[in-house]
């Protein structure tokens, strides 16, 4: 029976490379080839096998969380940018591993790589891969700071937010265990950062955990998180999103007293037993005012203008794409950093379901559409750039301006879109779908949650920020986005043919990829690993292998401000050199006047 479910995987297979566009380019239609063909020849060598067996700083990272009744296919999923202009994009990985009582682990600083200190470690670690495990529990992040009187720490303060995440995702089989990790892990060795909204996925439910830090006389925090309705979707970009909040009731809200209450399934939503007392104390929230009426966000990160039009924007522009009501004029105002009250809605029920497909484009959005559409602008320049080197805010003649924030950013270390898929097993159903670099000129890349093993080209240690790796992929990406950036609306439209062709495919094959993976387990579930290992790891490596073969190409093609194209049996290429564009040549002439202007005729040098 299972040689022929082997059958109609190639077969799939066969007939997806049969339906591939006919104009794409010769080149990828070799790449898809070897690809299958490498794909066959793993099932067929496990098929062979099973046979013998039987016998980071400000105003960085956006967030979006889709829910299973949000999703196109059933799948929860959460998308993370992690943006900083010193982070260097890279796969990690932790080993699942079992450990002596009494172990101790060293912590450090996941922005600094500082040492923190020793804590108890686990008897029992699962396997992680970026920030998936093979229980397909996810988790992202972004910083919001939050009040400046809270940014110090006091020096018995030693776990940061980027060690708790990877901690808990070392050691959580559900989004709830993670969430109950990593209030213990505050509440027994303090949190040494400022504040946090953080995204935790499972195969069934997905929450936003929003926490920041007590300042330099108390090494705790304070903390609310609440569970996303089923399906609706929420979304986090450097500003805290969670306002008033139920109360403890014992049923579906408890605080932190009655942390061990959080498997109950009706339980939504969890804080910390202080975020109000706390807020009370220090003269945050009036003494007289209701419980009920307490907002953490207002509270703990109020909304400012840049809250607003550099953050909150961000939220806007993923939300109006899936939900008409968006663009309601109250929001807009609310986005523009003009009307701060109406702020927006702390989750959604969307128009239509959300594919993994719209959530990598998201990720890749520029506020595109929008009236804050950064390809359209002054800044874009002649070629519709939708980059703003730093910093954000600038001045001229001692007035303040700034440039707009969105989604894609050049200086993101690396992004993901996790989908943890509950109708398959553990080991199959969690992928990260990984780029390096900025999303719009990245391609996705499904990693496996259950692998035992990341692509070289993508590894830890392979390069650095200041360490050049030629197989590296971060060098690879950013070699190639760099260049599209100085000619974007020319050069990048190549890159996102390339993109697209590439993440197509991989999402066609998929279920091809499951269904082989799954014929394995049956058989010997370390054998199903080693496949979706060996995928994940050739399928990696293979994009950075086309990635340099495509930098080399638009080089040739783009140098020099020319557009050159090969003429057959000619040594010479054919030259255009279309400029900057008739709509740039008036800017220039309605800023220069005269100055540029040919007097008599022009000689055509």
């Amino acid at each position: 029976m299972w040689i022929s479910i082997l059958k109609n995987v190639i077969s799939d297979i066969l007939k997806i490379l049969q339906n591939i566009e006919k104009q794409v380019k010769e080149s990828l239609l070799l790449l898809y080839a070897g690809l299958a063909l490498m794909i066959m020849k793993i099932i067929c060598t496990f098929v062979l096998c099973g046979l013998l067996a039987l016998g980071t700083p400000l105003w960085c990272c956006t967030n979006f969380l889709i829910t299973k009744g949000a999703s196109t296919d059933g799948s929860t999923m959460i998308s993370y940018a992690a943006d900083s202009h010193v982070l260097f994009g890279e796969l990690y990985h932790w080993a699942a591993a079992e450990y002596p009582e009494g172990t101790m682990m060293d912590v450090y600083e996941w922005d600094s790589g500082r040492f923190l200190c020793k804590i108890k470690q686990a008897t029992r670690t699962y396997n992680v891969v970026g920030n998936m495990n093979e229980f397909q529990v996810a988790i992202g992040e972004t910083t919001y700071t939050g009040r400046p009187e809270l940014e110090e720490r006091p020096p018995d303060a030693l776990m940061d937010y980027g060690s708790m995440m990877y901690i808990a995702l070392q050691r959580s089989k559900t989004a709830r265990e993670a969430i109950k990790v990593m209030a213990e892990l505050m509440a027994e060795h303090g949190y040494a950062s400022t504040g946090e909204s953080i995204s935790v996925a499972d195969k069934h439910e997905v929450w936003i955990f929003e926490v920041i830090a007590k300042g330099p006389n108390d090494k705790g925090s304070v903390w609310v998180t609440r569970r996303i309705p089923d399906g609706y979707i929420c979304a986090h970009a450097n500003q805290a999103r969670i306002t008033t909040f139920p109360l403890e009731d014992g049923k579906t809200s408890i605080s932190s007293k009655n942390l061990h209450k959080i498997f109950e399934p009706d339980i939504e939503c969890v804080y910390s037993e202080d975020v109000i007392s706390f807020a009370r104390a220090k003269g945050w929230y009036p003494a007289d005012a209701k419980d009920e009426n307490f907002s953490f966000s207002d509270t703990y990160n109020p909304v400012n203008f840049e809250g607003a039009r550099w953050c909150e924007v961000r939220v806007w522009s993923m939300f109006r794409q899936v939900y008409s009501a968006m663009d309601q004029e109250q929001y807009l105002q609310y986005v523009r950093g003009h009307e701060l009250k109406h702020r927006l809605p702390l989750w959604i029920k969307p128009d239509r379901k959300v594919s993994v497909q719209d959530m990598m484009r998201f990720m890749r959005d520029h506020l595109e559409g929008t009236e804050f559409d950064m390809t359209k602008d002054m800044g874009a320049g002649p070629f519709g750039a939708p980059y703003r080197w730093r910093p954000l805010n600038w001045k001229v003649d001692g007035v303040e301006y700034f440039n707009e924030r969105a989604t894609s950013t050049q200086q993101t270390g690396f992004s993901f879109v996790t989908q943890s898929r509950s109708w398959l097993p553990d080991a199959i159903g969690g992928i990260l779908w990984f780029g390096v670099d900025d999303a719009a000129s990245s391609v996705y890349v499904p990693m496996y949650a259950s692998m035992i093993d990341v692509p070289e080209t993508y590894r830890r240690g392979n390069g650095a920020m200041m360490d050049w790796s030629d197989n590296a992929a971060f060098w690879a990406f950013n070699q190639v986005s760099n260049f599209a950036y100085t000619r974007y609306s020319v050069i990048h439209p190549e890159i996102e043919q390339v993109q697209q062709t590439l993440e197509n495919k991989f999402v066609a094959f998929t279920p091809a990829v499951d269904a082989a993976a799954q014929m394995l387990m049956e058989k010997d579930p370390k054998l199903g690993i080693q496949f979706l290992t060996d995928y994940s790891v050739n399928t990696g490596n293979q994009v950075v292998t086309t990635w340099k073969h495509l930098y080399q190409y638009l080089f040739l093609k783009y140098m020099d401000g020319n557009i050159k194209t090969k003429v057959p049996g000619q040594m010479n290429p054919k030259v255009k050199q279309p400029g900057y564009g008739e709509d740039w040549y008036r800017k220039i002439v309605k800023e220069t006047g005269d100055k540029f202007k040919i007097l008599g005729e022009s000689s055509g040098h």
